[in-house]
Formats: structure tokens, sequence, C-alpha cells
């Protein structure tokens, strides 16, 4: 007889956190489940694409994701704090960004996000969102008093969260802009931000958009911000992806209507495979589908958080805060979003909304959480 082959998964020290990657298998399979679902109908519009268009073409960048998850796990996360790496990754994603403003940009429905690569385009935002957990986790892991003082620490963050604000607010993209500043700040208040700098942060931010309904309240960009307040007041005009987002929540009700039998996908949400691929969800599996969903992102985040804290040392605590931060952060907004409440936004629904940008970011990232969870302590 021959010897018997052991699948031989060891634990503990020196493996990758097992959870994690199953969790972010299982809604990534989800979502191209519900991608497929939610795009069958506005890819059959268009007889360029056919009815398996969004499908194949999620599944490729999946695929290709999970490679890039793998290869990024087994990279040491030591990389990541060398001064060389770091400026390199500021300067590639900095100067991404400024290219979008050459011939190189593409502009589709009035927004220059894309970069023309020929074979295929790039979001710079996207990966901005990675480039500024690296550049602000080295910065703080290597003088980790720095965060103490205003003009050593907390000084230079302002600068590089506006610089990178302000390079994608003019693509124009605020919500990807609020993410990024959202990454810093978090990242920041791992290391020991004081608290009386995050109430500032989050008071100025209040008197901005006071200052622009006082002032400005008739503003066109203004109103379309608002509009979530009260979308059914214009359900043609600015509220109308909010309102038949409603339509879509409320025509679920507590089980649902059953995968792929979903009304509003029927051309009536613009594009539903992304931002407001939450809605179809939640008219095919209902509240019950959703809380599902919404646990199993809770659990991610927290196996995240925990990688974070047992981390070996600060830069890996760091990276880890970051990346999990990213993801907290980009849930809670695409949730309040598709449920009308805050503002429209173009944030996308990790691992489940259709896009091969958002893809590979995010699974680069948890490529780099695993291998900080190889390396945490007891």
């Amino acid at each position: 007889m021959g010897k018997r082959i052991r699948l031989n998964i060891p634990k503990g020290n020196g493996n990758v956190d097992f959870t994690i990657l199953i969790l972010v298998l299982a809604l990534t399979l989800f979502g191209i489940t519900m991608v497929f679902s939610a795009s069958y109908y506005w890819a059959l519009d268009d007889p360029t694409e056919g009815p398996y268009f969004y499908l194949i073409r999620q599944g490729a960048w999946a695929l290709i994701g999970f490679i890039f998850m793998i290869v990024f796990s087994q990279i040491p996360y030591e990389i990541y704090g060398k001064d060389q790496v770091v400026g390199i990754v500021l300067l590639a994603s900095l100067g991404s960004l400024v290219l979008l403003f050459t011939p190189l940009g593409v502009n589709i429905n009035g927004a220059t996000r894309w970069l023309n690569l020929g074979v295929t385009t790039v979001m710079p935002g996207e990966f901005a969102k990675l480039a500024v957990i690296i550049v602000v986790s080295a910065f703080l892991a290597k003088e980790p008093k720095r965060i103490l003082s205003f003009k050593r620490g907390i000084l230079p963050l302002i600068v590089l969260a506006g610089i990178y604000a302000l390079l994608i607010y003019k693509q124009p993209n605020l919500s990807t802009a609020l993410v990024v500043v959202g990454i810093i700040l978090a990242i920041a208040i791992l290391a020991g931000l004081r608290f009386r700098y995050v109430f500032l942060a989050v008071g100025g931010l209040g008197l901005l958009v006071i200052s622009l309904l006082v002032f400005k309240p008739n503003n066109y960009q203004v109103r379309r911000m608002m509009s979530f307040v009260d979308p059914f007041k214009d359900a043609l005009g600015d509220g109308f992806q909010a309102v038949q987002s409603l339509l879509a929540l409320g025509s679920g009700g507590l089980f649902g209507v059953g995968i792929g039998k979903s009304v509003q996908k029927n051309l009536y949400i613009p594009e539903p495979q992304n931002d407001f691929i939450l809605s179809i969800i939640g008219e095919e599996l209902g509240f019950v589908g959703i809380i599902i969903l919404l646990a199993v992102y809770t659990y991610l985040i927290y196996r995240g958080f925990k990688v974070a804290l047992n981390a070996k040392d600060r830069l890996g605590m760091f990276l880890a805060g970051g990346v999990t931060s990213m993801l907290a952060i980009q849930v809670i907004i695409n949730v309040a979003v598709v449920t009308s409440s805050m503002p429209c936004t173009g944030i996308t629904l990790p691992f489940i909304s259709y896009g091969g940008n958002a893809m590979l970011m995010f699974m680069m990232s948890m490529g780099i959480l695993l291998n900080v969870s190889k390396k945490s302590r007891r």
C-alpha cells in the first residue's frame, strides 16, 4: 500500500487566519451570484454584451483577485515599512491620480476616474486607499510618538490627507475622498491620536456642511447631496436612485421574492450590479438575507481588528487596522446610501459590487491582512 496523503493545515503561529480566508471567499462567491442576478436584464438590454457579460467578467476578476491575495499573503509585511517601498507607493499613487488630468484620463458620465492603459482601464482612486494605508502605517510605525506632536505627526497627516482628497475630489469623486480621509483618521486613532483632534475634525466637517446649506441652498451639488432627506420630493430627478432602492428593499419584505425575481433590477435602478446591489439583495433575499450578509461582514471586521491587536509590532497593527477600517467604512457608507440614510455616493459593497479595480484592491488588502495574521502574537 502507498503512503496516505494528509492535508496538513497547522494552527497557531506561522499560519494565516483561515477564518478570514473562508469569509472572503464566501463573500466573493456570493457577490458573483448576485452580480449575475442583478445585471442579467441590464446586460440583455445591450446586444453587444449578452446576458452573461457581467457574470464572466466578475468571475474572471475574482479569480485574478484570489491569485493576488495569495501572492500578497506570502510577501512579508515588514517590506511595507522600508523607505524605498513607501516612496515608490507614494509617488506611484499620487502620480497616477495626476495622470487623470492628462489625455490618459477617461471621462465617463462627467467623471474622470479611469486611466486608459490600452488593454484595460485603472481607477487610481481605488488603489489610493491601499496606498495611504501603507504610507501612513509606515510613517507612524517608524516613530510612534509622532502622533502626540501636532507639528511632527498630525500636521503631515493633514497635508497628506488634503493632497489625496483634493486630487480625488477633482475627478469628481467625493465619496472616495472621504474614505481615504477616514482611513488616515482611523490609523491615527489606532496610533494614539488624542480625541480632541477627532472632535475638531468632525466639528469642522459639520460646519462645512452647514455653511453649504446656508450660503448655497440652491446649488446643484448641494441639492443632490441633500436629496436623501426626502428622496420622494424629486422622485424622477435627484432622488430617483434612492427611491428605487427603497422600493426594492420594501418589496423584499422579510424573506425576499427569491433569487432572480427582482423587479427593480429590470431597468429601474441604473446599473444595479454596481453601488446599489444591496437593494437587489434585499429585494430577492429579504431582510433576513441582508442581516446574514451584514453578520458575515461584522465577523470579518472583528477578525481583522483581532489580527491588528495581536500583531507582533506597530507596523503590522497599523496595516491590519487600516485594511479593516477601510472595509468597515465602505460597508457602512454603502448600507447608509442604499437605505437613503446619507447622500448617494459611488462607494462599492466590498467583494460583492461589480468592478475589477475594487475587487483587486480589496483582495490585495486581504493578502496583507493574512500575512500580518501569520506573524501574530499568541
